[in-house]
């Protein structure tokens, strides 16, 4: 053993060499800059990482104020995200030196948090003027990118003046009322009532549910939108922007077809031993005789969305799906003991159950329903 100790001690320290790569030759400096502070806590002597933090630390500073320097020249809001972006990496670089007292003591870092509140301050004023601008300018796409400055500014400097009167304005003048018309299908529903039992994909219930998770949806969406079912929009007088039309076509739902085919099952099972001890194996085989039903039912639906004032289609789509269905049962010859498990399943099956056909609707449904769903998301957003 004593041997091999001097080989284990090499195989650490290179590996410890190979996780400690020189903080200098990294491309990302920030992180860099944490690591090298991380190991100065560990090891106040570490000599790489005391050499490292003041030379990363300096060429942080250069790196970043340059970069302010360059976006201030700029004349749009949105260099502000990028300025603060850079301060919040300098006022980083800041904290992780002086909350370590081992990395305090190599370099006097530079609190940014005046500057920094001082970026936020103007970002926000120059993002209110934008909104301001916007806002006065008829059209929902104005009303859409003042909306979204003036969240920009409540985010940076929150209640800022009358942000959140501004921010209500803009919202109701790019809002998109959209109305989620019933799937069109005379075939099914209206003439068969399918769909009237259960918590399943029902004409009602398809609208109905479109209609809670695109509201759900709408909470976290940069979009302005409000979503209605046909009678909800009725009842409280909705103006209505947009229509989803849903139609429901070349429903394909044929009848199963039987199968039938033979397999043979072999196996060898012990059936005593020899005189040694030893096991004795014979073969023994069955045949099976098996019934299979089947069906794949097809479905295509079409998504229109429309712009009711200017007639506009703002989306035209249609989704395929289909629900495949099998099942089979056996009977058996020769030797039980040649059958697995699986066939003893299809023998003991006594009779197939097919599936009923607004059964096999709400599978179609099923898969349809997500891509509806993305597909109004989509054309909102």
């Amino acid at each position: 053993m004593k041997r091999y100790l001097p080989l284990l001690l090499l195989a650490l320290m290179l590996t410890a060499c190979g996780s400690n790569k020189n903080y200098l030759e990294r491309s990302n400096e920030n992180k860099s800059l944490q690591d090298a502070v991380k190991r100065l806590n560990k090891n106040a002597s570490d000599a790489d990482a005391t050499e490292a933090v003041p030379i990363l630390y300096a060429s942080i500073l250069k790196t970043h104020q340059a970069r302010v320097a360059s976006y201030q020249t700029g004349s749009d809001p949105a260099k502000w995200d990028k300025i603060i972006n850079e301060y919040n990496a300098l006022q980083d670089a800041y904290d992780n030196i002086v909350n370590s007292t081992a990395a305090f003591r190599l370099v006097t870092p530079q609190n940014f948090s005046s500057q920094l509140l001082d970026a936020k301050h103007a970002a926000a004023e120059d993002y209110y003027q934008a909104g301001e601008s916007y806002l006065a300018r008829r059209g929902r796409d104005n009303a859409k990118t003042a909306y979204n400055y003036f969240r920009k500014v409540d985010r940076y400097e929150n209640g800022y003046k009358d942000v959140r009167t501004k921010i209500n304005q803009a919202f109701e003048n790019s809002v998109v009322d959209v109305v989620i018309n019933p799937i069109e299908d005379d075939r099914y529903f209206f003439n068969s009532g399918w769909g009237s039992s259960g918590l399943n994909y029902s004409n009602e219930y398809f609208q109905r549910t479109l209609v809670r998770d695109l509201a759900n949806n709408n909470n976290n969406s940069n979009y302005a939108a409000r979503f209605y079912s046909d009678w909800e929009a009725q009842r409280a007088n909705i103006q209505v922007d947009w229509v989803v039309d849903l139609r429901l076509r070349n429903m394909n739902l044929p009848q199963p077809i039987r199968n039938t085919y033979r397999q043979s099952r072999s196996k060898q099972i012990q059936s005593g031993t020899d005189t040694a001890g030893k096991p004795i194996y014979q073969t023994v085989n069955a045949s099976l005789n098996i019934t299979r039903m089947s069906f794949v039912a097809e479905a295509q639906m079409d998504v229109n969305i429309r712009d009711l004032a200017t007639s506009r289609t703002i989306s035209n789509r249609n989704f395929r799906e289909n629900y495949r269905w099998e099942e089979e049962r056996a009977t058996y010859s020769g030797d039980q003991r040649a059958l697995s498990s699986q066939d003893w399943n299809m023998i003991n099956n006594s009779s197939f159950y097919t599936p009923r056909r607004e059964e096999v609707l709400e599978e179609l449904y099923r898969k349809l329903y997500p891509q509806v769903l993305n597909a109004i998301r989509y054309s909102v957003d």
